[in-house]
């Protein structure tokens, strides 16, 4: 009985993030129920993964690549556009769901105790089920075109799904834990996500910023998603270029030396800010839901 006893937790005391995986299987639970409450009654279910993005490349590419004719200046227009979309579209959903994850989860807090990160943790497992599919077609997309990434290329890619991952986590439990005191947290978020698609190199080159921006542009780098999405050009967009489509500078200076660097500093600083403010923000979620 003693030996139990002192494995009692007094609640709102847990280890935090790290007691999620000792809680794994109740994360599976987790993220098996938001797949099947997000597709219920769905007619495509988990096929909405690839109709959304799919809508989404459809009017960029036509809006952008067509009318405004970016496709002329850039070549395989359509792999570096979905490239970037793909990723960005996994961090803005992880996001708005982590962000409203306490609250419409509010009935199962009421009831019992368990480590509250498990919720925005979940949305973002649920977010990278749905981010699989995508890639499983932008890599389909670029070995059509020649594709040959090198090794490199290939870990940065993956090194930069976890920073998002990291990323989105952060600003998750940052933002779900205020928004269960203040809901104007979601349409916060919800303005965030407008603008992440265009204040990173998604839709255009990082050239085009570096022209307007001079010797600012380094306020903009300072985006972990801007480092994101030109690493996964360079990782998906650039190897399907031939030797006569290469333009000059695909890659920011400094992108990998530096840049990534600095940028999974900057994750990690919110991962732990993020688990600091709702760690002491949900200690009284119980009551205010």
């Amino acid at each position: 009985m003693a030996g139990q006893a002192d494995q009692l937790v007094r609640p709102g005391m847990g280890r935090g993030l790290l007691d999620i995986y000792g809680d794994r299987f109740l994360l599976k639970l987790l993220v098996r129920k938001e797949i099947k409450i997000r597709y219920r009654g769905s007619v495509l279910g988990l096929m909405w993964s690839y109709v959304k993005p799919l809508m989404q490349f459809l009017i960029y590419f036509i809006a952008l690549g067509i009318f405004l004719n970016l496709e002329r200046g850039t070549p395989n227009y359509a792999i570096y556009l979905f490239s970037g979309i793909v990723l960005v579209n996994f961090f803005t959903e992880s996001l708005s769901n982590a962000t409203r994850s306490i609250v419409d989860n509010r009935d199962l807090i009421r009831k019992i105790y368990l480590p509250r990160e498990l919720f925005p943790a979940a949305t973002v497992w649920v977010s990278a089920a749905h981010f699989l599919p995508q890639l499983v077609v932008l890599i389909a997309a670029c070995l059509a075109v020649g594709w040959t990434p090198s090794v490199l290329q290939l870990a940065a890619a993956t090194l930069i799904f976890f920073m998002m991952a990291v990323l989105a986590t952060g600003l998750g439990l940052m933002f779900g834990a205020v928004n269960v005191y203040f809901r104007d947290s979601e349409n916060i978020v919800d303005m965030i996500v407008m603008v992440v698609t265009w204040a990173s190199p998604v839709l255009y080159v990082w050239t085009m910023v570096e022209r307007v921006m001079g010797p600012l542009y380094w306020v903009y780098q300072l985006n972990p998603i801007t480092t994101a999405v030109e690493i996964f050009h360079w990782a998906f967009w650039e190897p399907t270029l031939k030797a006569d489509q290469m333009v000059s500078e695909t890659m920011a200076p400094d992108l990998l030396t530096f840049w990534l660097p600095v940028s999974l500093l900057i994750s990690v600083a919110i991962l732990f800010l993020g688990q600091l403010m709702f760690r002491r923000l949900s200690l009284h979620f119980a009551q205010e839901l």
